[in-house]
């Protein structure tokens, strides 16, 4: 049996510009599941610039599943964006310290936690993921979207902000793929099903 290296940072021969992600990762609060790569135009060390806002101080994390496929110029906005939206300004005195030093005393900015990916997530060129957000398993996220609030599993989100376009299988074939959870086989299972997983006949798994 044949398998593509997990551990290889770049599976496809003479090709630098896709990435098996979790091998090129050096933040430690962003955590990439097993076969998840990315891709991109230019160079791979810009999915790290392209995770935003995302200061140490702060301890949120980007978590993503395994099997996930993110294109070129995806980005990711972290809690460090934030800003007061309760208060009578939204402006940031306090970093800049002299007499303003003192404003946030006592008060906190906005978090919204985590960043969380799923499984099997198809996230398209060019999208943006806000802070905090969830996306569920399997779901697709199309180009030039802006998620600005929780995917369910299996769902296909397009727009700015974005919207459903539609589920990609019936609630109760849904309810059994997450209860299959086929990432999580060992991957010599799923190396003999890929011509299955790959197919449209959930009865065939």
């Amino acid at each position: 049996m044949n398998i593509p290296d997990k551990n290889k940072p770049f599976p496809l021969e003479n090709y630098d510009r896709l990435c098996f992600l979790k091998n090129i990762i050096k933040n430690p609060n962003i955590s990439v599941g097993d076969y998840t790569y990315y891709d991109d135009f230019e160079n791979v060390a810009n999915f790290e610039k392209n995770v935003k806002y995302h200061f140490d101080f702060i301890g949120d994390k980007l978590l993503i599943g395994k099997f996930c496929m993110i294109a070129s110029d995806v980005t990711f906005i972290m809690n460090g964006a934030n800003h007061l939206t309760n208060a009578i300004s939204s402006y940031p005195f306090a970093i800049f310290g002299e007499d303003w030093k003192h404003a946030m005393d006592g008060k906190t900015y906005p978090t919204k936690g985590d960043t969380v990916i799923g499984n099997d997530v198809w996230l398209g060129y060019n999208s943006t993921i806000m802070p905090g957000i969830q996306i569920g398993d399997g779901a697709i996220i199309a180009s030039n979207t802006t998620v600005t609030k929780n995917v369910e599993p299996y769902t296909i989100v397009g727009g700015n902000p974005g919207k459903l376009i539609r589920k990609r299988f019936s609630d109760a074939e849904i309810k059994s793929l997450l209860a299959l959870k086929w990432w999580d086989w060992p991957i010599e299972k799923i190396t003999e099903n890929v011509a299955k997983l790959t197919g449209a006949t959930l009865g065939d798994l």
